[in-house]
């Protein structure tokens, strides 16, 4: 493809093709419609399948359907979408079944402003399904990110069968910046691991090699495969079994929690000398960068969260242990800083946001270091 202008919808769609994403469901929604109109344009010729669908609930049961059929399948939209994916989302972590869901997010709440940027649904996708069990959500800050997370994040999907969050945002998805993909270093493609011994020997949600992660079966293949949004048991039927029902959800929490050392991205640029950590994510994280440049914040150093859950809880505490001081930057009116005031409990924790439709600036930023 060589090197040429893109923005972060057009670089998520071409990871996602490059991951083996061969089904994609969506309905338009700013600012999110790109990538359907993009996706439309390549999965044809790479043999896949893309569909609009009547709605949002729709389009996220299309893209359910065809995960559980074998298909690497993907969905985009924005926070009045996401309200409506959760029923679904919920069936997709109970039901372990993989996707990856695009949020490129857009200032709320309700309808809000579609084409003002912000990053007000880093809790909802956290907890904005019934049951409370964990999913993973990665950041990215530009369009590079956009290519090479897109891909990590199905990776991820089909390695833990279940659903995981690209969480963009407007300014980070409708901003074209010079790229060039072919000389990205990406991760390897993952697929998920499939049944191979007799069909009539599989369990559905059987955690045969003791790692938290079913072996698949696609639905119609080789055997009968059982899936229900119900309380069920590793052989998929339902169960009011309790010991067996806490060992199932207990597996669900485990399987991400304890492997969140794996998929943590962060990028963390330290500062000789330097006594104040600026933690944030997203696009925010390129006016923080900048803002060390000024002379009065120099000594400042940055760690940009390009997983934000499961909470990357080691790499947060160990980082900010040699400041003296901890400052969470986020394009809303807080909350994942209250993440790292649950972790950091010996050092003083500030925090600048705001949600009104424009980018945090460099210049605030830099504003709220030098009146610490």
């Amino acid at each position: 493809m060589g090197r040429t202008l893109m923005d972060g919808n057009e670089a998520i769609a071409h990871g996602a093709i490059r991951a083996g994403c061969r089904f994609f469901a969506g309905y338009p929604i700013t600012p999110a419609t790109s990538i359907l109109a993009k996706m439309l344009e390549l999965l044809p010729p790479a043999g896949g399948c893309c569909l609009q669908g009547e709605d949002e609930i729709g389009s996220i049961g299309y893209c359910l359907g065809a995960s559980m059929a074998g298909r690497k399948a993907m969905t985009a939209t924005s926070g009045p979408g996401l309200s409506l994916y959760s029923e679904q989302i919920s069936f997709a972590v109970g039901s372990e079944i993989p996707l990856v869901i695009v949020n490129v997010q857009r200032l709320g709440p309700s309808t809000g402003s579609a084409t003002k940027g912000a990053d007000g649904d880093i809790q909802f996708m956290q907890w904005g399904n019934s049951g409370g069990l964990p999913v993973v959500v990665i950041v990215p800050t530009d369009t590079r990110d956009c290519y090479f997370l897109t891909i990590a994040a199905f990776n991820l999907a089909e390695k833990y069968r279940c659903p995981v969050f690209l969480a963009s945002n407007k300014e980070i998805g409708l901003t074209r910046e010079s790229v060039d993909l072919d000389s990205l270093d990406v991760p390897e493609i993952e697929e998920r691991t499939v049944f191979t011994s007799d069909p009539e020997d599989y369990l559905p949600f059987a955690d045969r090699e003791n790692d938290g992660v079913p072996d698949f079966l696609p639905i119609g293949d080789r055997t009968l495969v059982r899936q229900t949004s119900s309380t069920h048991g590793q052989d998929g039927y339902i169960t009011t079994d309790s010991k067996e029902i806490a060992r199932q959800r207990q597996r669900l929490k485990d399987k991400l929690e304890n492997h969140v050392g794996d998929f943590t991205y962060y990028e963390y640029l330290p500062a000789d000398k330097a006594e104040t950590l600026i933690i944030t994510y997203g696009v925010t994280a390129r006016a923080a960068k900048q803002s060390t440049l000024a002379v009065a914040a120099k000594k400042t150093s940055v760690l940009v969260l390009k997983t934000l859950w499961p909470v990357p809880e080691e790499l947060i505490v160990a980082t900010a242990a040699s400041y003296k001081n901890i400052l969470v930057v986020e394009m809303n009116l807080g909350q994942y800083v209250r993440e790292i005031e649950r972790l950091i409990h010996d050092k003083p924790i500030r925090f600048y946001g705001k949600m009104d439709g424009n980018l945090i600036s460099p210049v605030e930023i830099g504003e709220v270091l030098n009146n610490g």
